[in-house]
């Protein structure tokens, strides 16, 4: 079975006085501006790394989920933040990392079988996979 989803950019202009837009098919983003000062300075907005961000973030999480439901433990709460890393080489800029940072409360689950748990899915989740960079994470069962 296949499952496809698509996400879509458009871009007018240069790399740096340019203008674009993302959107997503499920419409969760339509036409959401992004542009070089939101992806290499400060300024406000979104861009690709702060997006794998999030998917990765949400897949980490729901891959968890699934494992935590096999061993008969439900989480009453799980918040993970995916911090990407990007760092300018020789041949331009590269993703380098994520860093994976969980904090988690699931009853009947101690912190050794948590971090086990989440390590885990961190190496099944399907993001985790795509990306090649290396992935570390921070598990803390609260």
């Amino acid at each position: 079975m296949t499952i496809n989803r698509t996400g879509s950019a458009i871009w007018q202009g240069g790399i740096k006085d340019g203008k674009g837009t993302i959107s997503t098919e499920s419409g969760a983003l339509d036409g959401h501006p992004y542009g070089f000062a939101m992806r290499f300075e400060d300024v406000k907005g979104t861009n690709p790394e702060e997006l794998i961000g999030a998917a990765h973030a949400g897949c980490f999480t729901m891959a968890l989920s699934g494992i935590l439901g096999r061993e008969g433990l439900t989480a009453e709460r799980m918040d993970t933040k995916a911090r990407v890393s990007m760092e300018k080489t020789a041949d331009g800029f590269e993703i380098t990392a994520v860093h994976l940072t969980l904090e988690g409360r699931v009853p009947g689950c101690d912190a050794a079988k948590f971090q086990e748990l989440a390590d885990k899915a961190k190496a099944g989740c399907p993001v985790s996979k795509l990306l090649k960079a290396q992935v570390t994470l921070e598990a803390t069962l609260v």
